[in-house]
C-alpha cells in the first residue's frame, strides 16, 4: 500500500456504511469563537477516527441548506450545525437524513440534539454587573436583521437583556441597536451608538467579534473605552484575553460546547435515538473594557 500510494476511496467506504467524516457548518470563518468550538470537536472526533470538514455557509436559510445538502450528498456520517437559521420543521427533516447536533440554537426537538449556552442568564449577568458599576443607560447589539427566531442565541440574549433591564427598573433607559455580529457590524453599531442622545454609557455587544468592531470604531473616533463607554462582549474568544484587548465578556465554555456536541454526535451515529439538549451555564469575566459610570 505504501509503495503504490494507496488511499481508501471515501465513496466506496460510504457504500459499506461509513465515510468517517463529519461536516461542520459555520455561518462564517471570521468569528474567532468558532475556532474554539472546532478545537473542542476535534478533541473528541479525531481519536475516534473521524475527519472534520468545514463548510462556511453564510447566514441565510438558503445558503446554509446548500451546505447541509452537500454533507448528505457526500455521505458524511454526521453534521454539526452552528446557529442554523432554518426553522425547526426543516431542521428535523434534515436530521432524518443525517445525524445532527446543533450548537448555539436552543432546541427541544425529539429528532436531533443541541448544545447551547444559557444565553438569558449570560445577558442577565452582563446587566447586573454594569448596573453595579452605576450604569443606567445601557445598549445592546441585537443581530436580528435577517431572521427573527426565538430559538437563536441573539433572540435569547436579547430577551435576557430586556428582562434584566426591566427588573432593574431601567426599561426606559435601554437601547437596542439592530446590527450584525461581525467586525464590520460592530463598527456600524458604534456609529449608531454615537448618534444616540443621550449617549449610552455602556454597550453589551452580544458577541466578542462585535465588541472588537465597536472598540475599533470608537478608537478611530477618539472615544475612549472604558472612560467614555464601557464595552462587554460574549464568548470569551482567545483574542478577548490578550493584554491589549482585555475585553470584559461572558465565557460560554466554547471548547466544552464543542466536546459535548461531538460526544452527542458519535452516540447518535452509533444508534442513539433519544434526543439530548444540553444547556451550559456561562461565567462572567470582568476585564479592562468596563469601568464605573
Amino acid at each position: 500500500m505504501r509503495e503504490l500510494g494507496y488511499r481508501p476511496h471515501r465513496a466506496a467506504r460510504g457504500m459499506r456504511g461509513s465515510t468517517f467524516t463529519v461536516g461542520l457548518m459555520l455561518p462564517d470563518i471570521e468569528n474567532p469563537f468558532f475556532a474554539v468550538l472546532t478545537a473542542g470537536l476535534m478533541q473528541v472526533l479525531e481519536p475516534a477516527g473521524y475527519e472534520l470538514l468545514i463548510g462556511p455557509a453564510g447566514v441565510t436559510v438558503e445558503s446554509q441548506k446548500r451546505v447541509l445538502d452537500g454533507f448528505v450528498d457526500y455521505q458524511m456520517d454526521g453534521a454539526v450545525l452552528v446557529v442554523p437559521r432554518a426553522a425547526d420543521p426543516q431542521l428535523e427533516e434534515d436530521a432524518s437524513e443525517i445525524p445532527t447536533v446543533l450548537i448555539g440554537r436552543h432546541s427541544d426537538s425529539s429528532r436531533l440534539d443541541s448544545v447551547a449556552s444559557d444565553d438569558a442568564d449570560g445577558a442577565r449577568q452582563v446587566v447586573e454587573y454594569l448596573t453595579r458599576l452605576g450604569h443606567r443607560s445601557i445598549a445592546m447589539v441585537s443581530n436580528r436583521k435577517l431572521v427573527v427566531d426565538e430559538h437563536l442565541p441573539e433572540s435569547v440574549r436579547l430577551e435576557g437583556f430586556l428582562a434584566a433591564m426591566t427588573a432593574a427598573g431601567l426599561s426606559r433607559n435601554l437601547r437596542v441597536i439592530d446590527g450584525r455580529w461581525s467586525l464590520e457590524g460592530g463598527r456600524e453599531s458604534a456609529r449608531s451608538l454615537l448618534e444616540l442622545h443621550p449617549r449610552p454609557t455602556a454597550v453589551f455587544a452580544g458577541a466578542d467579534v462585535t465588541a472588537f468592531g465597536i472598540m475599533s470604531e470608537l478608537g478611530d473616533r477618539q472615544v475612549s473605552v472604558p472612560e467614555s463607554m464601557s464595552v462587554v462582549g460574549y464568548d470569551n474568544s482567545p483574542m478577548s484575553a490578550l493584554g491589549l484587548v482585555s475585553l470584559t465578556t461572558v465565557d460560554q465554555a466554547g471548547f466544552e460546547m464543542g466536546r459535548v456536541a461531538a460526544q452527542l454526535l458519535l452516540s447518535r451515529i452509533a444508534g442513539r435515538n433519544k434526543s439530548s439538549h444540553q444547556l451550559i451555564v456561562p461565567t462572567f469575566l470582568a476585564r479592562s473594557t468596563t469601568a464605573v459610570a
